[in-house]
């Protein structure tokens, strides 16, 4: 994926520097900003390899991080901190991964201590959706928010909330763990990833996009979807997004249905958090605000909140699509070591 914002010459940075990793389960990438946000070399992106375990990914990641520093022109005693964002539940206080589903055998291992030592400078750890709001609420959409929440739809459904610069965790670690919101409590509500039904992320999320669509072909309601799946095509949100732009009913259905979902999610978000902002990012966007099926789909949402929320929070809350892309995370878990550095001050 292409840089969201381009590299600015090194010498219109403003110091101190940061670097920003962004750990996900299949890649990693990472950055280098000044203390305005801004890239300051092209960022590095390499695969993950979890099977291969977290100390031979804390020898590469610092590996390149050292690299990227050198090349930059800087010198690593000019880098103030690492920002460090990984997935699923984290125990900031020992700097741990929990039971991490998609990191077998990386979960108690002391990933952000060894990071440290590995790179000989001080690194903060943080939630990756949380990095990711972060990013947006500093140089991204958010700019200019007092507080954000922020929706990652993908093949769950993240979230990261931020009030001024108060990052919400919560006391165990769960505290913006609203792909797990309640919206549906029959007991014949589809059953979530982790295992319990009725669940945001099952109606919402790219896994469950595609069991609504696997419903609709049993049911003999999407034919053209049915047409390209026994053509041996993958049933995909990107082929159902395609489906939708040529003009077809069903697959255009299936993506006003997810904003249905995330409507009534988001209206529970609203009336807990009342943000200035909310936004939506991640890989499931339908194309956003470059396609008429993302503005459809955004409209929707915006409908949903506007007959179900109190009448102020739907007036007032700006509800858009995310600015960053791919690079939300490692400039958002930048920020959030900028945060850490001034608070030493």
């Amino acid at each position: 994926m292409a840089p969201a914002i381009k590299p600015i010459p090194l010498n219109r940075a403003i110091p101190p520097f940061y670097v920003g990793i962004d750990l996900g389960g299949t890649s990693t990438k990472v950055g280098l900003v000044d203390d305005l946000g801004r890239p300051v070399c092209h960022s590095r992106e390499f695969a993950t390899l979890v099977e291969n375990g977290p100390q031979d990914w804390i020898q590469r990641i610092s590996e390149t991080t050292m690299e990227m520093i050198q090349t930059s022109g800087l010198e690593p005693t000019e880098i103030a901190r690492i920002g460090l964002g990984c997935p699923g539940i984290l125990d900031l206080q020992t700097g741990v991964m929990v039971n991490p589903t998609n990191f077998p055998g990386w979960g108690g291992f002391p990933i952000r201590d060894r990071l440290a030592d590995a790179c000989g400078m001080p690194v903060v750890m943080a939630n990756d959706a949380s990095a990711a709001a972060y990013g947006e609420l500093w140089i991204g959409s958010g700019r200019g928010f007092h507080s954000l929440v922020f929706l990652t739809l993908g093949t769950g459904v993240g979230c990261g909330v931020i009030i001024g610069d108060l990052i919400i965790e919560g006391e165990h670690g769960h505290g913006t763990e609203c792909g797990h919101i309640l919206i549906d409590p029959s007991e014949t509500a589809p059953v979530c990833s982790c295992g319990k039904r009725g669940h945001l992320e099952s109606f919402a999320s790219a896994t469950g996009l595609v069991r609504r669509a696997k419903e609709k072909i049993a049911a003999g309601k999407a034919p053209a979807l049915a047409e390209r799946v026994a053509q041996g095509e993958k049933l995909t949100p990107l082929l159902i997004a395609q489906l939708a732009e040529n003009g077809d009913e069903p697959a255009l259905e299936l993506v006003l249905e997810t904003a249905h979902y995330l409507g009534l999610g988001i209206v529970t978000l609203l009336h807990t958090f009342d943000p200035t902002g909310l936004l939506l990012g991640g890989a499931m966007t339908f194309g956003g605000m470059k396609s008429p099926v993302g503005r459809q789909f955004l409209q929707r949402i915006r409908e949903e909140v506007q007959q179900r929320a109190f009448p102020t929070l739907a007036e007032k809350v700006v509800i858009r699509f995310a600015a960053l892309g791919g690079d939300a995370g490692f400039i958002g878990a930048a920020g959030i070591a900028r945060l850490e550095q001034r608070k030493q001050r």
